[in-house]
């Protein structure tokens, strides 16, 4: 497939509307996202993506029931204790997006060590945005530009756009080429809104637990479509 984009970006939307919708709990429709983010980091490793962001749980979540919370603060400890063997075997790189200090102790340690164990990895690199506030990062890297400038470690008149992105969660990472959202909002809910100024935003109405790995081609193909119609094809 031609025109794969560096990196796509991807709002789950809609798992908690899935299980409800079945008879289900939320937290069955959390579970059976959980199955399909494996199916599309599987369709993006295949497809040649380079740099996969999913958005698993934003700052707001912490306002949801406290069941739905503890389940979705023990999914990625039981994501990674069962995906990680894999991750090594296919050159998959762990990174974390978000106030990672700040997620109950299992979950903490279970990100920490599959960013670790996987920092070396040279393959697709699957970026989970965990416990993720978009303003909250751009206000915490002001924050730490001031420090420095403070501290003399930087001048002030030298800060760049790209001297400041050095301070964001993403500092290392490519801004994403599309931010695709599933669950049938068109809105961007506080993520990556630094990164994705220049995104193609694409939006799906299908719930994320039925999002496909048709779906994301479909994705990347009408976008990149609509970017070779302006003369504006990625450079990847």
């Amino acid at each position: 497939m031609n025109g794969i984009p560096n990196h796509v970006a991807i709002i789950m939307d809609g798992n908690g509307r899935w299980g409800k919708s079945r008879g289900l709990t939320r937290s069955e429709g959390h579970y059976a996202g959980s199955q399909t983010m494996e199916k599309i980091i599987d369709a993006s490793a295949e497809l040649g993506i380079k740099i996969l962001t999913l958005y698993a749980f934003s700052t707001e979540n912490w306002k949801r029931p406290k069941d739905e919370v503890n389940y979705l603060m023990n999914l990625p400890i039981k994501f990674f204790n069962q995906k990680l063997p894999e991750f090594m075997r296919r050159n998959i790189k762990i990174h974390i997006s978000g106030d990672v200090d700040n997620l109950p102790k299992g979950t903490r340690d279970a990100v920490v060590k599959a960013m670790e164990k996987t920092k070396n990895n040279t393959g697709l690199i699957v970026n989970f945005a965990l416990n993720y506030s978009s303003r909250k990062e751009i206000l915490q890297a002001i924050c730490h530009v001031i420090q420095d400038a403070e501290n003399n470690l930087i001048s002030l008149e030298d800060m760049d756009e790209n001297a400041f992105q050095k301070y964001l969660y993403t500092k290392n990472l490519p801004d994403p080429d599309i931010v695709i959202r599933t669950g049938g909002e068109k809105r961007v809910s506080n993520f990556l809104l630094w990164q994705s100024s220049m995104s193609d935003l694409y939006f799906v109405d299908v719930l994320f637990p039925d999002f496909t790995r048709e779906m994301l081609i479909k994705a990347i193909h009408d976008v990149n479509k609509r970017r070779m119609n302006c003369a504006d094809e990625w450079a990847g």
